[in-house]
């Protein structure tokens, strides 16, 4: 991963135009080709970002990052205050704890919880960044991502978002939607699921294990 702080100005030229006036901001490049500029006042979304294959052409003041599609993000740098580099491996991923890891195989052997239709294609199923927790047939027969949480954060849609940029460039995949599953979704990884396209689905885990709840309900 190199990390770059600079004094910098970012246009974007691609479905739509965007111009960040110039200001200090962190220029992330990541191993995966992907490049994105943050500020300092969010806690995961960059201001400006190319996700990869994208080609980052480097010259004396400016960077140009340009995608398959032809979509260009400009970096024009006025002054670089620190260009470091590091070496971070292979990430192990999230590890699930025991309510997790049952929960994923209550909703393999049960995919009619997703809706009508769908079936199971594998469980873990592998790709470049890790795997996958289930991949389902629709009734329609198109693919389907499912990450599993006991409680769904920012961190668990993000490593969705991840895995369905992999597999929507897989030809025998495209194009795959994504589930986000989880017994408890916090109200910012829901409206960050939602900006990507990316369904929500609260899981009665007592339910998949066929227990009845005792306490009296309203409704």
């Amino acid at each position: 991963m190199r990390l770059v702080i600079a004094k910098c100005s970012v246009d974007y030229v691609g479905r739509l135009s965007a111009h960040l006036p110039t200001a200090v901001r962190l220029v992330m490049v990541k191993a995966d080709g992907s490049v994105s500029i943050h500020a300092d006042d969010r806690a995961y979304k960059p201001l400006n970002w190319m996700s990869p294959p994208c080609k980052l052409q480097e010259a004396p003041g400016v960077w140009k990052v340009v995608n398959k599609a032809g979509e260009e993000l400009r970096i024009t740098l006025e002054e670089i205050f620190q260009d470091t580099s590091y070496e971070l491996g292979v990430d192990p991923g999230l590890v699930k704890d025991g309510v997790e890891a049952h929960l994923q195989e209550l909703l393999a052997a049960h995919p009619e919880t997703f809706g009508e239709g769908f079936t199971l294609v594998r469980r873990e199923f592998m790709t470049a960044i890790g795997p996958v927790d289930l991949l389902l047939k629709d009734a329609s027969g198109q693919s389907v991502a499912v990450e599993v949480k006991r409680r769904g954060e920012i961190d668990g849609v993000e490593q969705l978002t991840r895995y369905l940029e992999l597999m929507n460039r897989d030809p025998l995949l495209a194009p795959v939607q994504g589930v986000f599953a989880a017994q408890e979704i916090k109200p910012q990884a829901r409206v960050l699921a939602t900006d990507r396209g990316i369904r929500c689905l609260v899981v009665d885990y007592d339910k998949l294990r066929g227990m009845e709840r005792d306490e009296l309900t309203l409704f």
